[in-house]
């Protein structure tokens, strides 16, 4: 049973357990813990995005990780990815990112990269939370001049910024685009303008004006029409739009509609398989991504591997079996070959490069997939519930996905972190879908009742 961590990481309301600074000082002490059993230099990098509770959640896992006698490296408001970047780059031994990514700024959370830049598998989460609860680490409490010490990296942003501009072939630039930035109020908005107007866009920019408690704020990846908006009123070739913690992208196109994060899959795929950097031509993604996505990459002569939700699901069955490219629905798009996990700002040089090579607008790249419709319901109850031991649940289930036939599918999942079962249904028909997700969803609320 976990006890603190979710899906990605730990998650709250700042200031409220579990987000407090008594857990984050024992988280702290814990990693440092696990980090003092390895033969490194015992050395943690810390970053965080722009919400005011980050100052004192950074300050107390700096000091539960001081005193374990491990120094911290910190280095401000960074992306996510930067520093899962920073921690390979710096050889430390575990990078911790203070952000609840896409939550508004009430919320805050820890996630923890393992010192190749990682996320921690489920087994080392599970360790931490039994070294908190145990008390077994105050047997090791150093003293004097054993005690850590820390200290910041002052241009942690600029070697971010020269690394994903590596990534973008030289031959290029971007002198012929005019670009929509929305940052979100968060992580990004010091290195992605840099960026994108470093390698010859002309940038309009949004969201980069953080305050502590605008980030998300009807802004970025979540609310992508502020960007769409203004690709239209300025007559912009694309919209790029990030969410708090920089490791989502959502896009849209010169005409200012949308492009999700299944049609941005579908693009990338087919340029790495013909360029043959594709490794097994297989795409890596979740549950939550379109069948009509799966047809695409059969149509493009590759093949499709669904996870669990959650990019760090993606990102473990692509180093299990040797993938190369992965992401998810939700715009987590994760480029193996250069980087450990998601980054908005990563991805988008990928999609900016191909619009390049292809001379075309992303409107007329985003035509390689046709999207099937798709409802997704939320069921809130008041205890977590099972599913399979709803009343005739399984049996309806089984018989509506037998009506969809190869035509759609139905998945039902429960929430990671609240009391909340998510239904989606995927078919052919608008109709016929939202009529069968209102029965399950039906029969949920009517057995959480009972």
């Amino acid at each position: 049973m976990r006890r603190l961590f979710g899906t990605d990481g730990i998650r709250g309301v700042a200031n409220s357990h579990p987000m407090t600074t008594e857990i984050a000082m024992q988280v702290g002490r814990a990693v440092a813990f696990i980090v003092k059993k390895q033969a490194r230099g015992h050395s943690i990098l810390i970053g965080k995005d722009t919400r005011l509770s980050g100052y004192m959640l950074e300050n107390a896992l700096a000091a539960g990780i001081c005193s374990m006698g491990v120094d911290v490296q910190l280095v401000g408001p960074l992306p996510t990815p930067g520093i899962a970047f920073m921690t390979t780059s710096m050889r430390a031994d575990a990078g911790v990112v203070i952000s609840a990514s896409h939550n508004p700024f009430q919320d805050n959370g820890i996630k923890i990269f393992s010192g190749d830049g990682f996320k921690l598998p489920d087994a080392v989460e599970a360790e931490i939370e039994e070294l908190i609860v145990s008390q077994k680490m105050d047997a090791l409490r150093p003293v004097a001049e054993e005690v850590g010490r820390a200290r910041r990296i002052d241009d942690a942003k600029g070697r971010y910024i020269v690394f994903l501009k590596n990534t973008f072939p030289r031959r290029y630039t971007l002198d012929d685009f005019h670009i929509v930035l929305d940052c979100a109020h968060g992580a990004t908005y010091g290195v992605a303008p840099h960026v994108f107007t470093e390698l010859g866009a002309r940038v309009t920019l949004l969201g980069a004006k953080p305050n502590g408690t605008n980030i998300n704020d009807g802004c970025g990846a979540l609310y992508p029409e502020l960007m769409a908006a203004k690709v239209r009123e300025v007559g912009a070739d694309i919209g790029l739009a990030l969410d708090g913690d920089g490791d989502r992208l959502i896009v849209c196109d010169e005409q200012g509609q949308v492009v999700g994060g299944d049609h941005v899959m579908a693009i990338c795929a087919a340029d790495l398989i013909r360029r043959r950097k594709l490794n097994k031509k297989t795409l890596v993604t979740t549950v939550m991504s379109n069948m009509g996505l799966e047809l695409a990459m059969r149509e493009m002569g590759g093949a499709m591997v669904r996870t669990a939700v959650g990019d760090r699901y993606v990102v473990e069955e692509m180093r299990r079996n040797g993938y190369s490219f992965g992401g998810e629905q939700s715009g987590h798009l994760v480029f193996l070959d250069h980087i450990t996990t998601g980054d908005g700002i990563l991805a988008a040089l990928q999609l900016l490069t191909v619009m390049i090579q292809r001379e075309k607008p992303i409107s007329e790249l985003a035509r390689i997939m046709e999207s099937f419709p798709q409802v997704l319901k939320n069921v809130r109850t008041r205890t977590k519930m099972d599913v399979s031991k709803i009343p005739n649940f399984p049996e309806t289930q089984a018989r509506l996905e037998q009506q969809l036939g190869n035509t759609g599918r139905i998945l039902v999942r429960p929430s990671g972190t609240e009391p909340l079962l998510r239904v989606m249904v995927e078919g052919q028909d608008d109709q016929l879908i939202n009529g069968m997700a209102d029965e399950l969803c039906d029969l949920i609320s009517r057995a959480d009742r009972a």
